[in-house]
């Protein structure tokens, strides 16, 4: 059995001007899951991004502390969604992102407030009565993902090894579909999947299994202070 890993990003500049590139916190995370995936993954045959600034810097850092020489492909089906226009249709006013945030600053927990309101968006999202209020609607997103497993499945030879770098929206779309989830729990996967953690798709030339999901035991112990969701 040959095996793809689809590892979220490590963690992203939440609240800051540019979203899209890891925190310093982010780095450390990349940093020591290129040091697991070292004795897990010894041998990598391919490896994808989905063309977003934090899936390459995730990459780049782990596979230099994996002590790897290996492009990373950009494939932009395995892209996160875009989160601002999801949270925009569910509250017009905030498409102005600095008004957003001086809102969200006003509160006492801005990130739970944020945290509440999104949560309340993506269900509008997958929902699907309001599909023309998306650039891309739930059901486009779950497709594009799937178009672009089935790519990397069909690249892929007898016992090889893929790694993924890419968000929390493609990888719990691609669970949801292989565990036949309901599509509104699709959310509860994606809240729990921590940054630079790891989910083990492994496959046949028939077919494709979910072998684990959100593993980020690389964290847990000594270093339980660099496991973060957002």
């Amino acid at each position: 059995m040959g095996a793809i890993l689809l590892i979220r990003h490590g963690q992203a500049s939440f609240g800051a001007g540019d979203y899209d590139q890891l925190s310093d916190t982010g780095f450390s995370q990349s940093r020591l899951l290129g040091n697991s995936l070292k004795a897990r993954a010894p041998k990598i045959d391919l490896v994808l991004g989905g063309g977003m600034r934090r899936h390459r810097q995730t990459a780049e850092t782990a596979l230099a502390a994996m002590g790897v020489d290996i492009a990373v492909e950009d494939d932009p089906g395995w892209a996160e969604y875009d989160h601002v226009a999801v949270i925009a249709a569910h509250r017009p006013e905030w498409a102005d992102q600095t008004r957003m945030k001086m809102e969200l600053a006003r509160l006492p927990n801005p990130r739970r407030a944020f945290q509440q309101e999104f949560e309340q968006a993506t269900a509008r999202w997958i929902g699907g009565l309001h599909n023309d209020d998306y650039p891309e609607s739930w059901a486009g997103f779950c497709a594009r993902v799937q178009q672009a497993l089935q790519r990397l499945h069909a690249r892929l030879g007898k016992s090889q090894t893929a790694l993924v770098f890419t968000s929390g929206g493609p990888i719990s779309a691609v669970a949801q579909r292989l565990l036949h989830l309901p599509e509104a729990n699709t959310l509860r996967v994606n809240w729990t999947l921590a940054n630079a953690a790891i989910t083990k798709l492994i496959y046949s030339e028939r077919a494709l299994y979910l072998s684990t999901l959100n593993d980020h035991a690389h964290f847990e112990g000594l270093r339980a202070d660099l496991i973060t969701y957002r």
